[in-house]
C-alpha cells in the first residue's frame, strides 16, 4: 500500500474515530475563547481541512479540504468578511481526474497573485499534481464564480515522486516553485523537486531523492530558504529515533548537497510538519503524528560553528490514545511560537498553544481546547495576523462534524 494511501486509510480513520469519540464531551463545557467563523458540512463547500490557512492583504481567509465539494475529492475555498460575520465560497472542486484529487497542503499567492497547491493523488498518472488557481477572465454572472485550474505538473510516480503530503510549495525570487513528495524518486523515500517556468510550461527537476534506508524518508512537510538561498525540512521517518530529521539542501554546482542536521528527538512519533527560521537562523519544529500516546513536542535548533544543537522546548505528555503537533509551528514578530496538538487539551479532542521566550526558556500556554462543537482534531498549521487574531481550521468537529474553521482574538 502506498504511503498517502496508508496516510488516508489509517490517519484519517484515526482523526474521525478521534473526533466521534470527543462528541460525547461536548456537553461538559463551552471554549468561551475560540470563534467558529464557518462549519463545514460534507457536501459543496467541503470537510475535513487537514491544511492551514493563507489570509491576503483583506483579511481574507484562503484554504482547502481534502473531502466533499461537487466533485467529491476536495476544494479550494476563501472565507471572506461580510459585515459581522464572514461568507465561505467555494474557489474549485477537485473530482479525482487530471486536475487532482484530495489536496492535503494549503494555497499560497504566487509572485503573480494566483493561488498555488498541490493534491496528494489523481492528475495524469494518479499520483497528484501541482496546480494554479485564478479568478475566470469572463465576467462572472453568478454569486459564485468559480476561478480557473491550471495543472503545472503532473506526478509520474517515477523519479520525479508521488503523493505530496501537507507540503506547501514556495516560490524563490526568481520564480520558480519548490516542494516534497512523500514518496517516489530514486530509491522511493520522497523527493525536493523545482518547477521552473519556461515558455508558457514548467520544468520539473529533481533536487534530491530520499532513501527509504539510512537518513530521512518520507517528507511530510514542504522546504524553505534562507537568505543564501539554501532549503530546510524535515522527514517523516529516520534518524536515530526514527522519528525523522532535520536536513539542509545547499547548492553545490550544478547540482545540491544534502546535510542531516539533526535527528528529531522524539521516540515513537513521527513528524508530519516543516520548519520555520527566525531572524537569527533559528529553525523551529514540531513532531507528534502517526503515532498513539507519543505526542512529540514542540523543538528549536540553534546553529553553532557549523554544529546544530537540538533543543526540546515543550514536550507533551504521553497516554492513551494521544497525538500532538501535526503541522509547523508560526512565529510571530516578537518571537512567540503558536501551534496545534491533534489530541491533548482539556477535552482531549486538540488544542491551540503559544510558547513564550522568558529567562532563557520557554513558557506553554494553552490558548483553547476544542470539544467538538468548535471543532476537533486540528491538524493545519495556524496564522496570526497583525493585529493578533489566530485562524485555522479542524478535521472534524463542528455542527455537522466535518471540521471548522476558527478563530482566537487576543
Amino acid at each position: 500500500m502506498t504511503f498517502a494511501k496508508r496516510y488516508r486509510s489509517s490517519a484519517m480513520a484515526r482523526l474521525v474515530h478521534i473526533a466521534v469519540t470527543f462528541a460525547l464531551l461536548t456537553a461538559l463545557a463551552q471554549a468561551q475563547s475560540i470563534t467558529v467563523l464557518h462549519n463545514f458540512t460534507g457536501t459543496g463547500d467541503g470537510g475535513r481541512s487537514q491544511a492551514g490557512l493563507t489570509i491576503d492583504r483583506a483579511g481574507n481567509l484562503y484554504g482547502t479540504t481534502t473531502w466533499g465539494g461537487t466533485g467529491g475529492a476536495g476544494v479550494v475555498f476563501r472565507l471572506a468578511h461580510a459585515g459581522s460575520g464572514w461568507v465561505l465560497t467555494t474557489l474549485y472542486n477537485f473530482d479525482y481526474n487530471a486536475n487532482g484529487a484530495y489536496p492535503e497542503s494549503g494555497v499560497i499567492f504566487g509572485p503573480d497573485g494566483s493561488l498555488y497547491g498541490m493534491t496528494g493523488e489523481a492528475g495524469q498518472y494518479g499520483y497528484g499534481v501541482v496546480y494554479r488557481l485564478r479568478p475566470s477572465p469572463a465576467a462572472c454572472k453568478s454569486a459564485d464564480c468559480p476561478w480557473e485550474e491550471t495543472v503545472l505538473y503532473s506526478f509520474t510516480g517515477g523519479a520525479d515522486g508521488k503523493y505530496p503530503g501537507h507540503a506547501n510549495v514556495v516560490f524563490d525570487q526568481a520564480g520558480n516553485l519548490y516542494g516534497t513528495t512523500t514518496s517516489g524518486g530514486d530509491e522511493n523515500g520522497g523527493v525536493v523537486f523545482k518547477l521552473t517556468p519556461s515558455n508558457g510550461g514548467w520544468i520539473q527537476s529533481t533536487l534530491w531523492s530520499f532513501a527509504t534506508q539510512g537518513g530521512g524518508s518520507a517528507p511530510e512537510s514542504g522546504v524553505i530558504f534562507d537568505s543564501a538561498g539554501n532549503l530546510y525540512g524535515t522527514t517523516n521517518y529516520g534518524g536515530t529515533y526514527d522519528a525523522g530529521i532535520v536536513y539542509e539542501l545547499s547548492p553545490s554546482g550544478s547540482g545540491w548537497t544534502e546535510q542531516t542536521l539533526a535527528s528529531i528527538a522524539f521516540p515513537n512519533t513521527n513528524t508530519c510538519g516543516g520548519v520555520v527560521m527566525d531572524g537569527e537562523g533559528n529553525l523551529f519544529g514540531a513532531a507528534g503524528c502517526f503515532a498513539y500516546g507519543y505526542p512529540g513536542g514542540v523543538f528549536e535548533l540553534t546553529p553553532s560553528n557549523g554544529a546544530w544543537t537540538f533543543n526540546v522546548l515543550h514536550a507533551f505528555s504521553p497516554g492513551g490514545s494521544v497525538e500532538g503537533p501535526w503541522d509547523t509551528p508560526t512565529l510571530d514578530a516578537a518571537g512567540n511560537v503558536y501551534g496545534t496538538s491533534i489530541s491533548t487539551g482539556a477535552f482531549g479532542a486538540g488544542e491551540v498553544f503559544k510558547l513564550t521566550p522568558s529567562n532563557g526558556g520557554w513558557i506553554f500556554t494553552s490558548l483553547a481546547s476544542f470539544d467538538s462543537t468548535n471543532g476537533a482534531s486540528p491538524v493545519g498549521s495556524v496564522i496570526v495576523d497583525a493585529a493578533g487574531n489566530i485562524y485555522g481550521t479542524t478535521f472534524s468537529g463542528g455542527a455537522d462534524g466535518y471540521g471548522t474553521v476558527w478563530e482566537i482574538t487576543p
